[in-house]
């Protein structure tokens, strides 16, 4: 899935401890949510400190006191409370806050949106990773390869789509024994808008991960000077993947089937449940009567 809030300043100002865990500065945080006085913003922190107690969870795990210099005195610098706070932390603030507020408003979606991504990641922990989720990883490698391959094989010469697309059939026909993207395309039975890796298996997108990976560590390692040499590279490095999965009697990508999801339609599932989780989030919560006897 692509990070809807990488431009984020929320996560501008996201801080890692040490230890490596990340917290967001209390004082960092006040500006961001429209609070002009530190008072008014404490007495914020203290009801979602509350909150935290209410709902089971340990406040001093996620509001850690501490402090912090301002050099806005008359003589000088002096500390300032500050808190030390976890995304979750940070998500009961916002709640706790004035949600007409356009600042909070925004707070509330982003915090909201990273506690659940951390909530389905915490739920995986220590279990195997499905096939749809080593699929959608898997691609996002794939993509990020791409772009590594498309900066090495500019530099030996290829200068449009056209070469571009040769330097990547080359890749394709020493893995798939002689098929180009369109050959694996119309095998695949896909609509002209539709690109084959959002159509392939984890297994088959393993395959391809490979290739491209061995493809880029030699374009690196022996910076070809003409775009036929990175094609050659290439297509070199497809056969050696396909030799490997014939040794190992494995199943060859071209024999492989089709799922019926693409990294679309999974990567779309996954963004509905987030939203349907918001939705269920900014419900008004009514308050509970005992019945009078």
């Amino acid at each position: 899935m692509s990070d809807d809030f990488v431009s984020s300043p929320f996560d501008a100002i996201r801080q890692y401890d040490k230890y490596g865990h990340e917290y967001w500065s209390a004082r960092d945080l006040q500006g961001l949510l429209g609070y002009a006085k530190w008072q008014k913003f404490e007495d914020t922190i203290q009801r979602a400190i509350k909150a935290c107690e209410n709902s089971g969870n340990n406040p001093e795990a996620n509001f850690t006191r501490s402090g912090k210099v301002s050099g806005k005195g008359k003589h000088g610098n002096y500390p300032v409370a500050d808190y030390h706070m976890t995304r979750y932390a940070c998500y009961l603030v916002a709640m706790s806050g004035d949600s007409h507020k356009e600042e909070i408003a925004a707070a509330q979606t982003y915090f909201a949106v990273q506690t659940r991504r951390q909530e389905l990641a915490d739920e995986r922990l220590g279990l195997p990773e499905t096939e749809e989720e080593r699929r959608i990883r898997l691609r996002g490698q794939i993509r990020e390869t791409n772009t590594q391959l498309k900066a090495q094989v500019k530099k030996a010469g290829a200068r449009d789509k056209r070469d571009h697309a040769a330097f990547f059939d080359s890749g394709y026909e020493g893995l798939y024994d002689g098929e180009t993207e369109n050959d694996i395309h119309e095998r695949k039975e896909l609509k002209a808008n539709q690109k084959i890796l959002d159509h392939m298996g984890s297994d088959e997108l393993s395959y391809n991960d490979f290739r491209a990976t061995l493809t880029k560590q030699k374009l690196e390692r022996e910076q070809p000077s003409r775009k036929e040499q990175a094609n050659e590279a290439h297509h070199e490095m497809g056969k050696a993947v396909r030799k490997t999965i014939i040794e190992t009697e494995a199943i060859l990508p071209e024999n492989l089937p089709t799922p019926e999801k693409s990294i679309q339609q999974l990567e779309k599932e996954r963004k509905l449940e987030i939203q349907k989780f918001l939705h269920r989030r900014e419900q008004p919560q009514l308050p509970a009567f005992k019945n009078e006897e």
